[in-house]
């Protein structure tokens, strides 16, 4: 039987929404049954019905929403936030304390403080509180998380991380609604290019590594003068199992188009991955030759396998990893466990991470304990 699943944000035009609409429907897992999809309601009402939502669950906004679903027999199992950073704690509080499950965007939260008290509200309720790290959810990096905690690559001594793309690099551009935002503390928070893209980039070294970021160093920069917040930042970490860290995020390198990749380096391997070529990682044994491992091929660990959706040689794109996270949360909604499911947790972490980055920053690079307070 499947869920009912309803979304706040992501209307139509939205970058994101496409992708969480695809994601959530390609396993027949969800029913897009209720949408608050718009900051303008008539158009957010309009849009979910012409998506197939009944007129009565075509919401004016989440608050509506929240009020219409929690009364009904049919209600909502899951709710996902796609709404514009600023909102995300409020909308996600009010849906967990209400009993709802929860996906939020990230960043999850704008404060640390914030970040903490939806972990508290997600345990203290029972209820799933799930952050979208998509990119985790690829085959290929579930491949390299396995390798990792099997030991292919020894003691992990370095890992290295981009996710640096060129297309805010217009400066005649800069005042475009849809550029501006992000660097608006009002809209963004205290960070612009690093909460926006590298906390990503982040994530993914733990989640493979299995480590944790413990302190930081960090340099920003807004090479385009109109720019509060930064739009390249450089980030030195430190993690808990002496795992060494180097991240370079940006929104200016011109000529960029995604840029997020990885590499992971142990005492016995190394291997790397990018989001532009996801169906392959690149193993290289210590002294051995670099092979190219191949998504759908056969000696992958189960979890590659599990998300593998068509057969090799044929690619998976962002939707395919977007719907990853949806089959681990019908799974986990339904009360099977799903280790991959990136949780309130981890969100507090990237938090965290943020506000030792910006600190470090101010400082001149200053080393900054980057774990909450809840977790030291």
């Amino acid at each position: 039987m499947k869920l009912n699943w309803g979304m706040i944000g992501g209307g139509e035009g939205s970058q994101i929404g496409p992708a969480h609409r695809l994601g959530a429907q390609a396993d027949g897992l969800f029913t897009l049954a209720a949408g608050a999809l718009d900051a303008d309601g008539e158009k957010g009402r309009a849009y979910a019905q012409r998506l197939g939502v009944a007129e009565s669950r075509a919401y004016g906004d989440w608050r509506d929403m929240l009020a219409g679903e929690r009364g009904r027999d049919d209600r909502i199992d899951l709710v996902t936030v796609a709404t514009p950073n600023a909102t995300h704690f409020e909308i996600t509080k009010a849906f967990l304390e209400a009993g709802f499950h929860v996906l939020c965007e990230k960043p999850m939260t704008m404060t640390v403080e914030e970040g903490e008290e939806i972990v508290k509200i997600a345990r203290a309720s029972g209820r799933i509180c799930a952050v979208n790290y998509c990119y985790s959810a690829y085959p290929m990096v579930r491949e390299m998380r396995e390798m990792v905690r099997a030991g292919a690559l020894g003691k992990i001594r370095l890992v290295v991380a981009n996710f640096s793309h060129g297309h805010h690099g217009d400066a005649t551009d800069a005042d475009n609604p849809r550029v501006r935002w992000r660097y608006d503390p009002a809209m963004a928070g205290v960070s612009g290019q690093f909460a926006d893209c590298g906390i990503h980039a982040l994530h993914m070294a733990s989640f493979i590594t299995g480590d944790e970021v413990e302190k930081l160093s960090a340099d920003f920069a807004s090479t385009i003068s109109s720019r509060v917040l930064e739009d390249d930042a450089m980030v030195n970490f430190r993690m808990s199992g002496g795992t060494v860290g180097r991240l370079w995020t940006s929104s200016v390198a011109i000529g960029r188009q995604h840029g997020f990749d990885i590499q992971v380096f142990g005492e016995t391997g190394g291997m790397r991955w990018a989001s532009e070529q996801p169906n392959q990682v690149y193993y290289t044994p210590v002294g051995g030759r670099t092979q190219i491992m191949e998504k759908g091929e056969a000696g992958l660990s189960s979890e590659a396998a599990r998300l593998s959706r068509v057969a090799i040689a044929h690619p998976e794109g962002f939707p395919l990893a977007v719907a990853n996270i949806y089959v681990d949360l019908a799974a986990a909604i339904r009360g099977e466990a799903r280790d991959g499911l990136p949780l309130a947790e981890d969100g507090l972490r990237s938090m965290a991470a943020v506000a030792a980055a910006v600190a470090s920053a101010q400082a001149g690079g200053h080393w900054v304990d980057a774990r909450p307070p809840m977790f030291r």
